[in-house]
């Protein structure tokens, strides 16, 4: 048999203002008030109306999750109700979690690691009222302390591109075991690049043609003289479908539901065909990839080859400085942290981990400080210091969301708001425990120059401080 998956990564960035928790107009979004809008209109409608949930394996990012609860709920819905009827159907549901903050994990502490994938890990829960059997990484960008961080929280499987794994050819038809420095293990499905590219490219045919002609080249033809099942994962992001191409959700609509059955194909996902065909192989992983850049992790710490041609400018590169001020910023809000909480939390790390009751709203900030204080006597003020570092860590986890290193320039709005959210933690912090520690990182700061306008990042705080009064 030979097993078709169409795996979706539907996320969009935060796009309130860090301040007023407010999402402003969005020029380019017209007629719609800002791009969510706009999105959920080409496509996460559509692909919900379609019933193209039903037949995918897809993860959605909690920050598109919670705007789609509270703007687009009947949309919302079909999408969690897409997840139970394959539950229902086979045991297995064909969702997957998501890094919480889209943070790319090789690039952060073991803490962060984990931190990011649990609260990922309790978004999905409360969504989709099961446990998780896998996470997508942000831009699938992996190395073996990511894999180890999933696997010390039960998450079975991840999906990387074909060219993320080493030392030798893989067929990615099938699913592999790798082994971890920690004694466990993780399965890994690699998609089918040329697939997915066929999948979304706007020149493509009709759906029949692609069953037709373009799904038999992903098949071992060895492999399918003997009879063997052959497990075909093409990825994408999901805003392909109907955002970036007109009509798409349509196309893979007759895609799933009609032209690839019509040819033989079983449509399937991950966590289904895992359950009755466990990996028989190993292999390794190419450590520091991903699947949206060939160039390493350079895309989100310094300079990548593959951004724009005016990329090259006289300014230097922008992103190391940038990082590095967050990094040493970090190691800051960590550090008053744990001080300051020394003696009223047992475990400050764990506490933030279960923060996410707080981000989910299942506990208002008050009475999760008084339940992790607990048996401590602790005054008004000490909670609520606790209550602001608490707050402070959230917003240092916003301030890594890979968006803000992803693009070409430091002018750009996504850089902008992970600053925004620099400023937010740093001013709870203040307000806990009267340490500034806004001086140190405008100095880091001042070393990452804009090459469209040439304002250092400085600049840009100050000019974000001053929009936010």
């Amino acid at each position: 048999m030979n097993y078709l998956s169409i795996h979706a990564h539907f996320y969009q960035p935060p796009r309130e203002n860090p301040f007023t928790g407010l999402i402003p107009q969005e020029v380019g979004a017209e007629p719609f008030h800002d791009w969510n809008e706009r999105i959920t209109f080409e496509c996460y409608d559509p692909m919900a109306q379609l019933g193209n949930f039903d037949r995918m394996s897809f993860n959605i990012g909690p920050t598109l999750a919670a705007w789609l609860e509270q703007a687009y709920p009947v949309t919302y819905e079909r999408i969690l109700e897409a997840d139970r009827l394959n539950l229902a159907r086979n045991g297995v549901g064909n969702a997957i979690a998501q890094v919480y903050n889209h943070t790319i994990l090789p690039l952060a502490n073991r803490r962060d690691k984990l931190t990011q994938v649990r609260w990922g890990l309790a978004d999905f829960r409360a969504r989709f009222g099961r446990e998780a059997a896998a996470m997508f990484l942000a831009e699938c960008t992996v190395d073996l302390a990511t894999l180890e961080a999933l696997a010390d929280c039960g998450l079975k499987f991840v999906i990387l591109a074909e060219w993320q794994a080493a030392g030798r050819r893989v067929d990615i038809t099938q699913p592999y075991l790798v082994r971890l420095p920690n004694g466990k293990s993780i399965t890994a499905f690699f998609f089918n690049g040329a697939l997915a590219w066929n999948l979304h490219n706007d020149q493509l045919g009709d759906p029949e043609n692609f069953a037709r002609y373009s799904l038999p080249l992903a098949i071992d033809r060895p492999k399918n003289s003997r009879k063997e099942d052959q497990f075909v994962l093409a990825a994408s992001d999901g805003e392909y479908y109907g955002h970036h191409y007109k009509g798409r959700a349509h196309w893979l609509s007759q895609l799933l539901h009609t032209e690839a059955p019509k040819y033989g194909w079983q449509i399937s996902y991950p966590g289904l065909y895992l359950r009755d065909h466990p990996p028989q192989e190993e292999i390794l992983i190419a450590e520091r990839t991903a699947w949206s850049c060939f160039h390493g992790l350079n895309r989100w710490e310094g300079r990548c080859q593959c951004e724009p041609l005016d990329f090259v400018a006289p300014t230097p590169p922008w992103k190391g400085p940038f990082r590095l001020a967050l990094d040493n910023l970090a190691a800051e809000l960590d550090c008053v942290y744990e001080e300051a909480t020394a003696g009223l939390l047992a475990d400050p790390w764990a506490t933030r981990d279960r923060y996410s009751q707080v981000i989910l709203r299942q506990l208002s900030p008050a009475e999760f400080t008084r339940r992790e204080v607990g048996g401590v006597e602790a005054s008004g003020t000490a909670l609520l210091k606790v209550e602001r570092l608490l707050e402070a860590q959230f917003m240092r986890q916003w301030m890594y969301t890979s968006c803000g290193f992803f693009f070409e320039d430091l002018s750009r709005i996504e850089p902008k708001n992970n600053i925004a959210y620099a400023a937010r933690a740093i001013k709870y912090v203040k307000d806990a425990t009267g340490q500034d520690l806004g001086p140190a990182f405008l100095r880091g700061l001042a070393g990452a120059v804009s090459w469209r306008t040439g304002q250092t990042g400085s600049q840009l705080y100050h000019q974000i401080m001053s929009q936010s009064v």
